[in-house]
């Protein structure tokens, strides 16, 4: 793939949930020679994105045409982009079923997995740049 891919997803490498998630989709991506590509927070300028660490590290957040969308409707276009995920983001899409789990994702899941890796990185655990 020569040029660069028009959909992009940032998301923390060092979270044990965000990196087993993101390297799925990554494989799949590559096995279908899908034009999406991965940025690993720890591992790029995140000017580049213009967001700074803490708010990458709350939600997903993904480039798609040089539009940023951030949290579930981040899903929501990445899976879009994959065959395999196109149903997800029909359905992630349906009204009640979009603020249902938009909600869901921003006040539980997301929640749950960002006050995880403060406590991993408070613990040095994570964060060695």
């Amino acid at each position: 793939m020569s040029k660069s891919p028009e959909t992009r997803a940032l998301y923390n490498g060092d979270c044990p949930v965000c990196s087993a998630e993101m390297c799925h989709y990554e494989d799949y991506a590559q096995k279908q020679a899908l034009p999406v590509g991965f940025d690993d927070l720890n591992k790029i300028d995140l000017a580049e994105w213009g967001v700074t660490e803490d708010e990458a590290t709350r939600l997903l957040h993904v480039m798609h045409e040089g539009q940023l969308f951030v949290g579930w409707d981040a899903f929501l276009v990445l899976w879009a982009q994959m065959p395999r995920y196109r149903w997800a983001a029909r359905l992630g899409r349906l009204p009640v079923i979009y603020h249902v789990a938009r909600w869901g994702y921003t006040h539980v899941v997301a929640r749950i997995i960002y006050e995880r890796h403060q406590r991993r990185k408070a613990r040095g655990l994570v964060g060695a740049k």
